[in-house]
């Protein structure tokens, strides 16, 4: 017989603990057994397997290469039973199904709640659950089943064959200060000018980031000497509202503030650019939530780029549409 049909939930949990703890004796305890039976079935699992799962070591247990390999496929099982938990309890209680959106950065700020928004008007009950995260955290988590649908930017290399992507967009990349800087009074403002002031950078590593350096470096100039770095859209925002503080933002978000009166682009043209993308998992798509939020997010991206140009610009002339009203 497969070795796989004689496979429990409880023998997952009791996989997932020796993973944790390293500590035969601490697992039993934790999962109410004893040692002597917790060891009795790791052994016979590897027999059954064929490899060795842990290495017995003086102080405990260390996963071997195949033990990192089965635990993998363990959390992912569990992640995914969570989710088929939580998502029953949310349509047992009425409510329109589940879904998990991570995204990264300047995704916070225009694509994902605007998405948001559209999923509510179609699933007005649906449970959004939102994560924002480092890009190189996203698709390990979209893998693990802790995540259904990713936005993020498009260098993210994707090793799982279940994750399906689809560029979204690529924009140009803007400098942004509050609507009243002193640097707009200038008819044509300089990089000498612009890096005479403080400023709120991304966290380096970052896309953005990433962009703004390549864009000093074409423009032969050094970084500034003054600035804060952060990977929070909502604390670089307030720094610039209240301060003389310089920005860096990809087009979307730069343009979504704006339109909102809440912040101004410099007319620095930069020689850079970047691009979003969608990733989700393909054997998750079919669920009603799920789908929800892939075409949510696709329609948001297609009307702000009907508002401008094929790189979705939006002319800054243009007035802010009417709010629109949200079922909750």
């Amino acid at each position: 017989m497969d070795w796989t049909h004689r496979l429990r939930l409880r023998n997952l949990q009791m996989l997932l603990s020796l993973a944790q703890t390293g500590n035969m004796s601490q697992s039993a305890e934790l999962l109410h057994t004893t040692q002597p039976g917790l060891s009795k079935w790791l052994r016979e699992l590897e027999e059954d397997v064929g490899v060795p799962l842990f290495e017995r070591l003086a102080r405990g247990l260390r996963p071997t290469v195949y033990g990192e390999a089965l635990i993998g496929h363990a959390r992912r099982i569990e992640a995914h039973l969570d989710t088929a938990r939580d998502e029953m309890a949310v349509l047992r209680d009425g409510g329109d199904g589940l879904v998990s959106i991570g995204f990264a950065g300047a995704s916070s700020v225009d694509s994902v709640p605007m998405a948001v928004l559209k999923i509510l008007e179609k699933l007005p009950t649906a449970h959004i659950r939102l994560m924002e995260s480092k890009a190189e955290n996203l698709l390990e988590s979209l893998s693990m089943g802790l995540l259904d649908v990713v936005v993020g930017p498009s260098n993210m290399h994707v090793q799982d064959p279940l994750i399906r992507s689809e560029v979204l967009y690529v924009e140009p990349i803007h400098l942004v200060v509050r609507r009243d800087h002193p640097i707009l009074d200038l008819r044509k403002p300089t990089w000498a000018d612009v890096l005479s002031y403080p400023w709120a950078l991304w966290a380096k590593g970052t896309p953005v980031r990433t962009a703004f350096d390549k864009a000093l470096i074409e423009a032969g100039q050094k970084p500034p000497v003054a600035y804060v770095e952060s990977n929070s859209a909502t604390l670089t925002t307030t720094l610039l509202v209240h301060s003389n503080m310089i920005g860096v933002t990809s087009g979307r978000p730069a343009l979504r503030w704006t339109r909102m009166n809440i912040l101004s682009i410099i007319p620095i043209q930069l020689t850079v650019s970047g691009s979003v993308t969608l990733y989700w998992r393909d054997d998750l798509a079919s669920r009603v939530a799920v789908k929800a939020a892939l075409d949510g997010i696709r329609q948001v991206v297609q009307e702000f780029s009907k508002d401008g140009d094929s790189k979705g610009t939006l002319p800054l002339e243009k007035k802010p549409r009417a709010k629109a009203r949200v079922r909750s």
